[in-house]
């Protein structure tokens, strides 16, 4: 089948379908993957084929509206703020989608972000629309939706909260999936949360259940399969530096902030330097998209490295609690220091606490060195929080997330045959 991947946002929204995409293609599909400019060669590198998407999510990570939404102290303040933030940008994102889409495919898998479009313009082409989810976003009683930070609310005020949120989440859709409703002769949708999708739709969440558990209440399209890994770009081959560095002594401390883009990055960079040194451990810091930089005796500072190959040779992971790196964190079967700072990095980050794999997380509006340096004094030292890892990373490696998406698309490809 010629299958069309869509996704849209940060390097970890995209990173897992480089994966699934590879072992889609191994199975005999022709794969395509739709996203920004700035990861084409990602894609490409991996046999997949590319078709570019608007926007260049680090600018907008970068600009003022971005830099406001990384401030947010509050759950409603940053739901205001994204779609203060997502109302420039979601028509040219819609309308990228659709130019896609329009160019062939036999079916449509779709992240978060673009499957309100994707399920529009499956729709009006007749062809069938996947979602490919990288959250547990659907409402449910058994947990509050990700981006409040909160616990729960218990039971019914989880699933009130769920559905308010998809109430002012509809106001980030509802223009463009209009727009996009109206250009293809659709009639107007009703609303029934922001894609205004239907319950029996198929969605495939890219997580473990062994990380969160299906809900009991979900409709019965929703499946929860297990991780699409990355993949690792062919050829790719470590740093000398960076083998020098880990061969040099004890296992360092991971520090990385992902696609998190900060005006202060040098402030962040010294606070980073001055918790590693005052918890008497060696330091890794990744660049990411912020560039921040350590030096000296026992830092090192990287750019990009795959986290299947660095993490298990670290003696724990600094985050931002991101789907993708708490995910490698899992993985490599190293605790954990969560730094969440917007979205749902506070979702995951608590997570890993209820888990056992890490100290309680640290919001990054009220980090400092000495909270950070006793954080990671915490991962490094309790045995309990390392055997609980090394457990988890054992029950993940022996789950096949990749194969519930081949079992579907097979059976799409029998119902094609018929």
């Amino acid at each position: 089948m010629r299958v069309l991947i869509v996704t849209a946002g940060s390097w970890g929204d995209v990173a897992p379908y480089t994966g699934l995409g590879v072992r889609l293609r191994s199975a005999g599909h022709d794969v395509v993957l739709a996203t920004h400019e700035r990861f084409e060669r990602a894609a490409t590198a991996h046999g997949l084929g590319f078709r570019p998407l608007p926007v260049d999510p680090r600018e907008e990570l970068a600009s003022a509206s971005g830099q406001r939404l990384a401030r947010a102290v509050s759950a409603p303040v940053e739901m205001a703020r994204i779609v203060r933030m997502a109302a420039a940008f979601m028509p040219r994102l819609s309308a990228g989608v659709a130019d896609a889409v329009r160019q062939g495919a036999d079916v449509l898998l779709s992240s978060t972000v673009t499957e309100p479009m994707c399920s529009v313009l499956g729709e009006a082409l007749r062809l069938p629309s996947i979602g490919l989810h990288l959250q547990p976003l659907q409402p449910t009683a058994e947990f509050p939706p990700m981006m409040t930070g909160r616990r729960s609310f218990g039971r019914y005020g989880n699933r009130l909260a769920a559905h308010a949120l998809w109430a002012a989440t509809d106001r980030i859709f509802a223009p463009a999936v209009g727009e996009l409703r109206r250009e293809l002769g659709l009639p107007p949708r009703r609303w029934g949360g922001p894609p205004a999708l239907p319950r029996d739709r198929t969605v495939l969440h890219g997580f473990s259940p062994r990380i969160v558990p299906r809900p009991a209440d979900w409709p019965d399209g929703h499946r929860v399969c297990g991780y699409w890994w990355p993949g690792t770009t062919p050829g790719w081959h470590p740093d000398p530096r960076l083998v020098d560095f880990l061969d040099s002594g004890p296992p360092p401390v991971f520090v990385g902030f992902g696609s998190f883009v900060t005006a202060e990055a040098e402030r962040l960079s010294a606070l980073l330097v001055e918790a590693l040194r005052r918890a008497k451990v060696r330091g890794i810091v990744q660049a990411g998209w912020s560039g921040l930089h350590a030096e000296g005796d026992d830092l090192l500072t990287v750019q990009e490295v795959p986290h299947a190959w660095l993490f298990p040779r670290t003696a724990a992971v600094v985050h931002h609690a991101g789907a993708g790196t708490t995910a490698a964190g899992l993985r490599a079967g190293v605790p954990a220091v969560p730094v969440p700072v917007q979205l749902d990095q506070h979702f995951w980050a608590a997570r890993l606490t209820r888990l056992g794999v890490a100290p309680p997380p640290l919001r990054y509006q009220r980090l400092t060195a000495e909270r950070l340096a006793a954080a990671i004094t915490t991962a490094t030292r309790d045995p309990a929080l390392r055997s609980r890892s090394r457990l988890l990373a054992e029950q993940l490696a022996r789950e096949d997330g990749a194969q519930p998406v081949l079992d579907t698309l097979e059976r799409l490809a029998g119902r094609r045959q018929q």
